[in-house]
């Protein structure tokens, strides 16, 4: 049986393990309330600027420092900023940065890992030994270095937080292609003569998916992390312009007269991440096949 034999049952199999993988996944509370959770942000994101809230940077010097109130519902800043308005644009920045700079990362380390697991050699050898370099080095130390590099900005620390994360996809990848491809089906595929970018396409790649899937969800979460570190330090999303991780650097000057200003921002970050890290995990246990 050739390799183009086998497209009716390998598809066949394919759409038994995406329903069982369904299944497993609805059947975990923990993943769907991941889900939730980040539903719930990224409609806030997306319907920004069609909600009826005040100008994120319009000031009140009447309202300086202001306590959760009808009028302001999170309360104010230092400078009578509304915080509701200013947590909700937040939200655009940090899930926006967390999703560029995991894409950045998938795009550039996913090639690397497979041409490193498929061909081996010299190739496998320089990458790896790039990738293992750029390992050693702490992931957030990395970014802050890059995004100091490149400039103060949200695009930067962007670009900064995707390279510094790309390494642990070319090694998750190269790591799955050398179990994947000594398989029978790859081994058919190369015995009928097909071009190498057409196995890593066809036959490689989709196989190595789900784990990159699995890690490209978790990465999220730390790249929200990271993104509000460098908003911290001054080095991601630039004032005026509402950032998670700025509001809390103005608000550890506050945190005796207007604790609130720390409150809803550290909220925020910690249901995000803990919403990717809880759908990671639903991910890994339903497309993990050793799972019944």
């Amino acid at each position: 049986m050739t390799a183009l034999d086998q497209t009716v049952p390998i598809a066949g199999a394919a759409q038994r393990s995406h329903s069982r993988a369904w299944r497993k996944f609805r059947a975990n509370k923990g993943a769907l309330a991941g889900l939730g959770i980040i539903l719930f942000f990224a409609l806030l994101a997306i319907a920004a600027p069609a909600l009826p809230i005040v100008d994120p940077n319009a000031t009140d010097w009447a309202a300086v420092r202001q306590p959760p109130s009808p009028a302001h519902w999170l309360g104010t800043d230092e400078i009578g900023r509304d915080l509701l308005s200013r947590m909700i644009w937040g939200t655009r920045a940090s899930l926006m940065a967390g999703a560029f700079s995991v894409a950045i990362a998938v795009l550039a380390g996913v090639p690397f890992g497979l041409v490193a697991g498929y061909f081996g050699g010299w190739a496998d050898m320089v990458i790896s030994r790039i990738t293992e370099a750029f390992l050693a080095m702490p992931f957030l130390i990395t970014a802050i270095a890059l995004a100091a590099f490149l400039g103060p900005s949200l695009t930067n620390a962007m670009i900064a937080i995707g390279f510094s994360a790309m390494p642990i996809f070319v090694r998750l990848t190269r790591g799955q292609v050398l179990a994947v491809k000594t398989e029978d089906y790859v081994e058919g595929a190369r015995a009928i003569g097909l071009r190498h970018s057409r196995i890593l396409l066809r036959y490689i790649l989709p196989n190595v998916f789900a784990p990159i899937l699995v890690q490209a969800t978790l990465t999220v979460a730390t790249a929200i992390i990271a993104e509000a570190s460098l908003s911290f330090l001054g080095l991601g999303q630039q004032p005026p312009a509402p950032s998670w991780g700025a509001m809390l650097n103005v608000a550890k000057n506050f945190m005796s007269q207007a604790p609130w200003m720390a409150w809803w921002p550290g909220a925020a970050i910690f249901l995000v991440v803990m919403g990717f890290n809880l759908l990671g995990d639903g991910l890994r246990d339903a497309l993990d096949p050793r799972e019944s």
